[in-house]
């Protein structure tokens, strides 16, 4: 999920972004940018992207039938 090719920009996780991954400040192109700013200039660091939390399990008394095809 973190590499697929359809990322949606954001300055939230370009490598041009100085600040937190969640709020950036400034760009490095552009200076101090709006929060949903985007430019031509998007280069996706994988590094800054927060994943999804992963789903929880609900824990039941799961039975071996429950995992048979």
């Amino acid at each position: 999920m973190l590499f697929r090719r359809d990322i949606e920009p954001s300055c939230g996780y370009c490598q041009y972004a100085v600040g937190e991954p969640e709020e950036p400040e400034r760009c490095e192109k552009h200076g101090i940018i709006p929060e949903e700013f985007h430019c031509r200039n998007f280069r996706y660091d994988p590094l800054k992207r927060i994943p999804p939390r992963p789903a929880v399990l609900r824990r039941r008394n799961f039975k071996p039938e429950d995992f048979t095809l």
